[in-house]
């Protein structure tokens, strides 16, 4: 495998949302089977609903959501933006495979696995990386527009143009020659000009299986 034949997929995530843990772990799965490197980048559903009016439930749900996507910036400014992927994984298998408190208790112990200080938790209740943070929701959102949440994901076009596309949803994780499928459906999608959604109604919840 040469870099030329390795494409590159950008990918942008809210720790909290299962959702993109789900696609995430495709996209790791992928790299197993198919010539392809992901780039890692925070969205947040936090930012993205601000000013928003929302459901009281799904609003203490935005409550939370800042401070994960606070310290994955924190980290990626002070650390690297290398650090985001193996952070990310460290926090959502905690949040999502383990089903541990979303507090500052967990967010450290993330981030010592990673070797990171477990200071940056800090970072959680800091406006100090605010601007960073939208800057990054913004570079994502931007590509598909605002109707969407995360994951947002953007691959090579035919003409290696970036297509970015919300998605793709689904449950459980598609695993090897599945995951491979299923990238090689969205790299065609994605080269068919015109091209922008395919959707159905959700029958089941989030599977991590």
């Amino acid at each position: 495998m040469t870099a030329e034949e390795t494409k590159t997929a950008d990918f942008w995530f809210d720790p909290l949302c299962p959702w993109a843990w789900i696609t995430s772990r495709w996209m790791l799965e992928v790299q197993q089977v198919r010539p392809v490197h992901t780039r890692w980048h925070v969205m947040s559903l936090a930012v993205l609903n601000d000013g928003r009016d929302v459901p009281e439930q799904y609003r203490s749900f935005l409550d939370q959501a800042w401070g994960p996507v606070r310290v994955c910036i924190a980290a990626a400014a002070q650390h690297g933006d290398d650090v985001l992927g193996p952070l990310y994984t460290a926090l959502g298998t905690r949040f999502h495979q383990q089903e541990l408190p979303r507090d500052r208790a967990t967010i450290e112990d993330a981030l010592a696995e990673v070797g990171l200080p477990r200071e940056l938790a800090a970072a959680a209740d800091s406006d100090e990386y605010d601007d960073a943070l939208r800057a990054s929701h913004k570079q994502g959102i931007t590509l598909v527009g605002e109707d969407v949440g995360t994951p947002v994901i953007a691959v090579p076009g035919p003409d290696g143009e970036q297509v970015a596309f919300f998605g793709p949803v689904v449950t459980p994780i598609p695993r090897g020659e599945a995951a491979g499928r299923l990238w090689d459906g969205t790299l065609l999608v994605a080269g068919t000009p015109g091209f922008y959604e395919i959707k159905r109604t959700r029958t089941v919840g989030p599977s991590f299986d």
